[in-house]
């Protein structure tokens, strides 16, 4: 069985503290961004393979989000594209501040859990998926 979920982010709003409310308070323990369309005056990525984050101020549209949402741990990414169509993307940090508008569509598996653990294969916790009802 499956739930959708759809609603606007707020000018100012910090786009990841936001959808880890959202998660939060909905209990969503397997979900995914189906779409998010909107724009940011701030954004706070992860490049590939780097520790630190990378900032910018402007004004920025969110062209993608894609990832997966859990009370266990998401792990989102993000594409921006600047006023002469530059492109950036990353993993999606705290202080991306929203400018107009994030209108977010969000699909939750009510027969899965999603789980973050180290499994061995790298070394860090990635994603795990359990099967409800299966046992």
């Amino acid at each position: 069985m499956s739930k959708i979920h759809a609603f606007r982010l707020l000018p100012g709003q910090d786009l990841k503290r936001s959808l880890d409310s959202f998660v939060r308070v909905n209990n969503i323990q397997a979900g995914w961004i189906a779409t998010c369309v909107g724009s940011l005056t701030e954004y706070q990525i992860r490049l590939a393979n780097q520790d630190k984050g990378y900032a910018d101020k402007g004004h920025f549209e969110i062209v993608s989000l894609v990832g997966t949402l859990s009370v266990n741990g998401s792990h989102l990414h993000i594409a921006l594209s600047d006023s002469t169509g530059k492109t950036i993307g990353g993993h999606l940090m705290e202080g991306c501040k929203i400018y107009t508008t994030a209108e977010m569509v969000i699909g939750e598996s009510k027969d899965m859990v999603f789980l973050r653990e180290k499994d061995g294969s790298t070394p860090w916790e990635e994603l795990q998926v359990k099967q409800l009802g299966t046992e």
